[in-house]
């Protein structure tokens, strides 16, 4: 039977519990505002890239097949680098500046930057590109 003297002893117990309930609840709200910022801060960067349009675009022009990005199944590419914290990245390819512009423009035209670059122009439209972009740098 239930009663105030069984709660009493296992007040330890109780306590911990909601402490641990407590801390998941922080934790995740916490998390949830760190990816919310993290997707405003891409859609400023990239000028209102979408990254829940990158899936399928990473798919179509290949990306998949030379790259591993992260959150992408079958991206395990080894031929390019890993995409992979790329927003904490102070160069783009070793070669540019990491800003919203020079990625969407890398994305689009890599040579113009690079011309011994092994990344092909794959005719990916500067709006895909910006998407791709807002992708890479919420992940």
């Amino acid at each position: 039977m239930f009663t105030a003297s069984l709660l009493y002893r296992n007040r330890g117990a109780w306590l911990g519990a909601a402490a641990i309930a407590l801390l998941c609840v922080l934790i995740g709200t916490d998390m949830a505002k760190d990816s919310q910022q993290r997707l405003q801060a891409a859609r400023l960067l990239t000028q209102g890239g979408d990254p829940s349009r990158a899936p399928p675009i990473f798919r179509r022009y290949g990306c998949t097949g030379c790259h591993q990005i992260p959150g992408i199944a079958g991206a395990d590419g080894q031929v390019g680098g890993a995409l992979s914290g790329l927003q904490k990245r102070v160069y783009i390819a070793g070669v540019i500046n990491n800003t919203g512009d020079n990625l969407v423009h890398w994305i689009v035209s890599p040579q113009i930057f690079s011309p011994n670059s092994a990344m092909p122009k794959t005719g990916i439209s500067e709006a895909e590109a910006r998407d791709l972009a807002a992708y890479l740098y919420t992940h």
